[in-house]
């Protein structure tokens, strides 16, 4: 990937290309640290590389500064290639996080220590160091000891020391996460003019969203060795391209849609207009909202309904958190049985089943059954078959009697061989939830198990709904519901006989919202907003 600029139409020269990073590949102990990179920085740019730790933006800086060097690729700077060119032949100067100040000399002569390894005229030294103290801010400092200033004021030396060598490139590995927060944000206010007044390139590494968006002209966002998107602050706070980025910029609202066609997208089984096309129709989609996009209104005018759940006051607005759906859930016991199976030695058999439970409605449909045997048997996982070959065997005869009343009632299965197990068929309530307020009904029953069903599912949640019948509908339309989220506290691994919890949950919803008003927590309000306020992204994309 690589930055692309937007030219007015004028007679201003086109920007020129000064960095190209051109498929850059970098290993450390056979990990992929950087995957191909390609990158083209332009002159006077204030670039930031924003990224978590380990995303391999300070690697990458280190490559172009000539302290690593890459697997694959080159580097091309002003023209040359500098791929192995080291350090000291590079027209380019480092600030780093620790700012490696000469705790011997004073702030002046710092500053001087590079132009004096050049062997510059001492009244030459004199001009530009003083030149740069005024620049950062410093010009009455030159004779105090570095040991005797403030974090800040260490910062803006090491920025003057490395910027008096005139380079045409300042790189800047974290240099503010020393400082507090305050010092931080003036620091930040303080680099941009500095950029802007020397005129050069500033090369820019942070994990910091708001430093990125503060002071930058374009900023590359990275992950896993990969460029996420390359954009202003602007396009990427408003346009992010997945839901990776979506989250590292500012705080988002990323819901679950599906675009309609052009222009029309749905999401809470609603359509809404939007200012996005290209999609295919009815495509999935993400679709993300920034919370300062959203506007709490009375119920009648919102385009989404939901309650208040929790307010912050955060200095200049209010957080507001509205659910505009809970995740209904319910929750049921998985009995883990001992695996231990009948043996018949005479018929070369052994026979195992599972007790289960039923409900009134399932009493009903079993007795409705055109084969209530096989009903049983598939509930209880009843299973014969020949120890030495594994085949199966048949079960030729259930044993039983059954009322829709609560309560045990036993089932005992045979082989034509006489082979026999015997378990429970339990009878109670259904284990249902009616959320009204949000229009879902879920449903699941206890159900038994045994540890080795567990330990070989390839597929557990899946698994779990099927023995559970887990299932949620529309109290509306009766339309189904998507069960999103299965929860239980056991190793599948390794579980042991017992009962364990397993909760079953469909999707819920809730939305950040920046206010300047505060609103009662546990009011039923409306969310209102505009077309363009939907930001509409491809889902998954990488």
């Amino acid at each position: 990937m690589s930055s692309e600029l937007n030219i007015p139409n004028d007679n201003r020269p086109a920007p020129k290309k000064l960095i190209q990073f051109r498929n850059i590949v970098k290993k450390f102990d056979g990990q992929l640290v950087l995957r191909g990179i390609n990158l083209d920085i332009y002159e006077n740019e204030f670039v930031t590389l924003l990224g978590p730790s380990g995303c391999g933006k300070t690697t990458l800086l280190r490559i172009l500064g000539g302290f690593l060097a890459p697997d694959e690729g080159e580097v091309i700077f002003d023209g040359e290639d500098i791929t192995y060119l080291p350090p000291y032949k590079r027209d380019l100067n480092t600030v780093f996080q620790k700012y490696a100040l000469f705790p011997h000399m004073n702030v002046f002569d710092n500053v001087a220590f590079g132009l004096k390894i050049k062997k510059e005229p001492k009244d030459i030294i004199y001009q530009k160091v003083t030149r740069m103290l005024k620049l950062v801010g410093l010009e009455d400092f030159g004779k105090r000891a570095v040991h005797e200033m403030s974090g800040g004021q260490q910062q803006r030396v090491a920025i003057a020391r490395a910027l008096v060598n005139e380079p045409k490139v300042l790189l800047l590995d974290e240099p503010l996460g020393a400082l507090d927060a305050k010092l931080r944000k003036g620091m930040q206010r303080e680099l941009k003019k500095i950029q802007k007044e020397v005129g050069i390139t500033f090369i820019f590494v942070t994990h910091d969203q708001e430093e990125a968006l503060t002071m930058s002209d374009k900023i590359v966002i990275m992950k896993d060795g990969n460029i996420q998107q390359i954009g202003s602050p602007t396009d990427i706070y408003n346009e992010p391209v997945n839901r990776y980025v979506a989250n590292f910029i500012g705080e988002s609202n990323i819901v679950d849609g599906v675009m309609i066609k052009d222009y029309k997208v749905m999401f809470e089984d609603r359509q809404f207009d939007c200012v996005d096309a290209g999609f295919g129709t009815n495509e999935k989609v993400d679709i993300v909202i920034r919370p300062e996009d959203l506007d709490i209104v009375p119920v009648k005018q919102g385009k989404l309904r939901g309650i208040v759940r929790s307010t912050l006051f955060k200095g200049v607005h209010y957080e507001t958190v509205v659910e505009t759906k809970a995740g209904t859930s319910i929750t049921v016991d998985m009995i883990v049985s001992e695996d231990k199976p009948v043996v018949n030695e005479a018929a070369g058999e052994m026979m195992s089943a599972n007790d289960f439970y039923l409900d009134a409605d399932d009493v009903a449909q079993m007795l409705e059954s055109v084969n209530p045997d096989a009903f049983i048997i598939d509930r209880a996982d009843a299973q014969a078959w020949d120890p030495e070959s594994d085949e199966r065997i048949s079960i030729t005869r259930l044993d039983y009697t059954l009322s829709k009343e609560n309560g045990r009632y036993p089932v005992t299965f045979f082989t034509a061989a006489g082979t026999s197990v015997t378990v429970d068929m339990i009878v109670q309530e259904p284990n249902r939830f009616v959320a009204e307020e949000h229009g879902e009904e879920i449903y699941a029953v206890n159900f038994f198990k045994k540890a080795d069903e567990i330990s070989e599912s390839v597929a557990l949640e899946t698994d779990l709904k099927i023995w559970a019948n887990a299932q949620a509908f529309d109290l509306e339309d009766g339309n189904p519901v998507e069960i999103v989220d299965v929860e239980y506290n056991f190793n599948p691994e390794n579980v042991t006989p017992g009962t364990y919890p397993v909760t079953f949950k469909t999707r819920g919803y809730e939305y950040r919202v920046d206010t300047t008003k505060e609103t009662e927590v546990g009011a039923v309000v409306g969310l209102t907003f505009d077309p363009e306020d939907l930001h509409i992204m491809e889902k998954d994309r990488v």
